[in-house]
């Protein structure tokens, strides 16, 4: 089985909850939220657990092996940061979403069988490092060839969260 969807991990969720990370997704905290880009050999699991869900943790499917696509100069092993980033949730009920703005390589890459990317956090080390936060399956393979590649971000944000009362 390969990508079939997007999702945030439930494993980040529970962690946040439970205060065994600190995780701060603002743009003003010194956390380093980061985009890097996956083939289809990988099975993403927003049910596993932290260890595995981390850019590069051990047994899991982001470590970052010929799995990861990147290209040096272009976009580096171990991704790229986020910018611009915002948390939205006082302006709709029942929502809340974490955005960014669009991100993107140089203007020189090479770039083949892009399938979704992992959004990890690169400075968390508790409850272990790089704490993955969501990922996201691009619907399909995405390639460039000598150009800018560019994750354009969905209008409802790189994830979003519906709150509902049981």
């Amino acid at each position: 089985m390969a990508w079939a969807g997007s999702s945030i991990f439930r494993s980040l969720v529970d962690d946040v909850i439970e205060n065994t990370t600190a995780v701060d997704l603002s743009q003003s905290s010194a956390d380093v939220p980061k985009v890097a880009l996956y083939n289809n050999s990988i099975t993403p699991d927003n049910d596993d657990t932290s260890a595995h869900n981390a850019y590069n943790g051990a047994g899991g499917q982001w470590v970052n092996t010929s799995n990861e696509v990147f290209q040096a100069g272009q976009w580096a092993q171990g991704g790229i940061a986020l910018s611009s980033i915002a948390m939205h949730g006082a302006d709709t009920a029942d929502n809340v979403w974490y955005d960014a703005a669009d991100t993107a390589s140089g203007t020189a890459a090479t770039l083949a069988s892009v399938f979704g990317c992992l959004v990890y956090d690169d400075t968390i080390t508790t409850p272990v490092a790089d704490c993955g936060i969501c990922y996201n399956y691009f619907g399909g393979t995405q390639s460039v060839t000598n150009g800018q590649f560019t994750v354009v971000w969905h209008v409802n944000g790189i994830w979003r969260i519906t709150v509902t009362q049981a």
